[in-house]
């Protein structure tokens, strides 16, 4: 409980360093527009990109699990997407239910990461790094696509994949998958810069999402942010597990399975939201409540898991 607590801690201690800070007049507010935009156009596709072009694609195991990983997204997002006719029904805005889609099916790897090195060793972050990997490509899309669909005045499908494939998140990832593959060579101290701005979009992305909080909203959550919480720290585990269970995914690899959809929703959905018309205070607000549980949540779906592998 206490590696957990300590690998959640900063990112919430950045998220709150962003509620102070947008709140005094130590800045000027035009600064914050400017930041979402810097993350979405610039920050964010470095991050994806050095990620992607560092990839191993060679490790078996990781592989089979990072394509485990792959088919509980999917399966997620497609009972995620099987509730929108009841939720349009109960009257949720189009613009809601995109955030209730990116906040129930997307997931922070980054602190699955520091969390699976502490429990796992070298092993764990060889697993989750190669599942942060696997699903960038389809949890982008998926988020893009839904995002794209349900916000847009005038829908088609041409529309949707000009949207999609001309999106810097989508963008980044695609060019860190040819890099990687082809073995294309990059100038050292180019990628030294790359690397220096994907650096950077952890602490400001996380900085930014405190900023558009609202407080309230947080405290009292709508009955759309307690059902994204449920999903993502509830049934996205056990949907992982009972899909990994099925195809004969066993011990450490199956917890880190669900390590994997347990942690909270990423935080640059809430920057994603912002720039394509989605439910921006919906998404932080569900973050924040996400994050704060899931100091509970994570360790009862990891021993959840290691029960059902007999480990």
């Amino acid at each position: 409980m206490h590696v957990i607590f300590e690998s959640i801690l900063p990112v919430f201690l950045l998220v709150l360093l962003g509620i102070g800070l947008k709140r005094t007049s130590l800045i000027n507010a035009t600064f914050w527009d400017g930041m979402e935009q810097c993350s979405y156009y610039v920050l964010f596709p470095a991050l994806l990109f050095q990620t992607m072009a560092k990839a191993d694609f060679t490790d078996s195991i990781a592989v089979s699990v990072s394509l485990i990983a792959i088919l509980s997204f999917v399966s997620m997002s497609l009972l995620v997407l099987a509730c929108w006719p009841l939720l349009k029904r109960i009257g949720m805005p189009p613009a809601s239910y995109t955030s209730l889609y990116q906040t129930a099916t997307r997931w922070n790897g980054f602190m699955a990461l520091a969390i699976a090195s502490r429990t796992s060793g070298e092993h764990g972050l060889l697993i989750v790094g190669m599942v942060m990997a696997a699903v960038l490509v389809p949890v982008n899309i998926g988020s893009i696509a839904v995002l794209a669909w349900f916000t847009a005045g005038n829908r088609s499908y041409r529309m949707l994949a000009i949207r999609i494939v001309s999106n810097p998140m989508i963008i980044g990832t695609l060019a860190g998958i040819v890099v990687n593959l082809a073995h294309v060579p990059i100038y050292g101290p180019v990628l030294d810069a790359v690397g220096m701005l994907a650096q950077a979009s952890l602490s400001l992305g996380l900085i930014t999402v405190g900023a558009g909080l609202r407080i309230a909203d947080a405290l009292k959550p709508s009955l759309g942010v307690v059902a994204a919480v449920v999903l993502k720290l509830a049934v996205f585990p056990v949907l992982a597990i009972a899909v990994g269970v099925s195809v004969g995914l066993t011990g450490d690899n199956l917890a880190l399975l669900a390590l994997s959809a347990a942690v909270p929703t990423a935080m640059n959905g809430y920057v994603l939201a912002k720039q394509m018309g989605g439910d921006a205070e919906f998404y932080a607000a569900a973050a924040t409540l996400q994050t704060a549980l899931a100091f509970f949540s994570i360790p009862v779906a990891m021993s959840f898991a290691r029960y059902v592998a007999g480990g």
